[in-house]
């Protein structure tokens, strides 16, 4: 019988994502609609990393299983690092991506293309069914805020970000143009899970 993860996560974009990537694993991934729901976690930290820790503890807890959770968010540089951790509620209301990136670019409006870096940020975390935390891991992808929404495959702030690493610059191409696969490969979410399937406890293999 193959083990069961949770992965702690409502978001159904993101976790299509996250699910693609762990389809290579003998687990059989299970989400919280399917074990009929989780409490809420107040994702009240500083940080990525310390909020993902908090959602991965308490979906283990309340579920008795594996639990992996995901905080994640974009942090631009002229902004002082915002949205960061605010990311999912920048405009106010959590999971308005068309009002977060309308705020986003009305927060940019004065600033010039070399003036608009910025870095998605994915930070994972891995519990065990008593709540211990077994693996935590964070990663990023740089690239800049264009001027106007590009591209049909629209996720958070997608649409609006240039990915500038590998001469995807010059290419002309964001993240919201590559198709799925492509994008793993390069994303911050990506590059993240692969950090974690590189330690992954051999009870979940």
């Amino acid at each position: 019988m193959k083990p069961r993860l949770l992965l702690a996560s409502d978001n159904k974009k993101k976790r299509a994502e996250l699910l693609a990537m762990l389809g290579g694993l003998a687990v059989e991934v299970v989400t919280p609609s399917e074990i009929g729901g989780l409490p809420p976690v107040d994702e009240d930290r500083p940080t990525f990393a310390a909020n993902a820790a908090k959602k991965a503890r308490s979906g283990a807890l309340a579920s008795g299983l594996w639990c992996l959770a995901d905080d994640s968010g974009l942090e631009v540089a002229a902004l002082g690092g915002a949205p960061g951790v605010l990311s999912a509620r920048y405009a106010g209301r959590h999971g308005d991506d068309a009002g977060n990136n309308a705020k986003l670019l009305a927060d940019l409006r004065d600033f010039r293309p070399e003036q608009r870096a910025a870095r998605f940020v994915c930070a994972l975390a891995l519990a065990r069914p008593d709540g211990e935390l077994a693996l935590a891991v964070e990663a990023s992808a740089s690239g800049r805020i264009l001027e106007a929404p590009r591209g049909t495959r629209d996720f958070g702030y997608d649409p609006l970000f240039l990915f500038t690493e590998l001469g995807f610059a010059e290419t002309g191409r964001g993240f919201a143009e590559l198709e799925p696969a492509e994008k793993a490969r390069v994303s911050h979410r990506g590059r993240a899970m692969r950090a974690l399937l590189e330690s992954w406890p051999a009870e979940l293999s």
